[in-house]
């Protein structure tokens, strides 16, 4: 018998098997697009994916062979059952997917329910504004939330608010934003938009010792860091180089 023909039977086996315990997404896809070895990847991963890092993988497999199969499962799941934790679910899952209207309405539609007026849910609708462009609208529902939760604190949404602040022209008010985030995010982000937009608006000196700072202290940073950081990195490099 060709080799073609057993490697094609035995891959109809184990898409079968794949489906008979509950893994046919996404290990017929993998099956199905390597053959001979996607079967073997799939018998002997499902005990790899236990771990945090196989959770991780599995995760990218997904996403690359499927990537609309989560957003469409977790709308059949909020058809079947209309909670508040079923739309959030949704709601994040198209800001992934870019599909910021659909991410307001869930949101919007999220926050007029009773149990639903929480921070977290209207920073999510002020990341879907700015999504779609509506740095304005961004700008006013992130205020909107310091006012009715002034203890609340988000270094994302912070940033968020830094960077609305920016798209809709208030260069003013923009890099002190980005300067108090600084302080606590996670990262060597709002100190590199905050030298993009000093060398926008001219202000080439503070631009460059900002984008220096940040290489400086990037270049002293375990290889991890760097790594993690390296998109920013770049960036600050070449603001010191302009």
């Amino acid at each position: 018998m060709p080799l073609g023909l057993v490697l094609f039977l035995l891959d109809v086996v184990l898409i079968v098997h794949a489906a008979k315990t509950g893994r046919f997404s996404p290990w017929a896809y993998v099956i199905l697009f390597l053959p001979g070895i996607g079967g073997i990847v799939a018998e002997l991963a499902p005990e790899w994916l236990g771990s945090y890092k196989g959770r991780r993988a599995r995760q990218h497999v997904v996403t690359t062979l499927n990537p609309t199969g989560r957003y469409r499962q977790l709308r059949d799941e909020l058809f079947v059952v209309d909670t508040i934790a079923n739309r959030a679910t949704l709601a994040e899952e198209c800001l992934h997917l870019g599909k910021f209207d659909e991410a307001l309405a869930q949101y919007e539609s999220i926050l007029s329910k009773p149990l639903g007026d929480e921070p977290a849910f209207m920073l999510g609708k002020a990341r879907a504004e700015f999504g779609l462009e509506k740095p304005e609208a961004a700008v006013a529902t992130l205020e909107e939330l310091k006012r009715r939760w002034p203890d609340y604190q988000s270094p994302d949404g912070h940033l968020l608010y830094a960077m609305a602040l920016e798209r809709a022209g208030h260069n003013d008010d923009a890099p002190q934003h980005y300067a108090d985030v600084s302080r606590y995010f996670p990262g060597a982000e709002p100190r590199v938009r905050q030298a993009a937009l000093q060398h926008l608006m001219g202000r080439d000196a503070e631009a460059r010792a900002l984008a220096e700072d940040v290489v400086k202290t990037l270049s002293r940073a375990p290889g991890h860091v760097r790594r993690n950081q390296k998109e920013w990195l770049a960036s600050a490099q070449r603001l010191v180089r302009s």
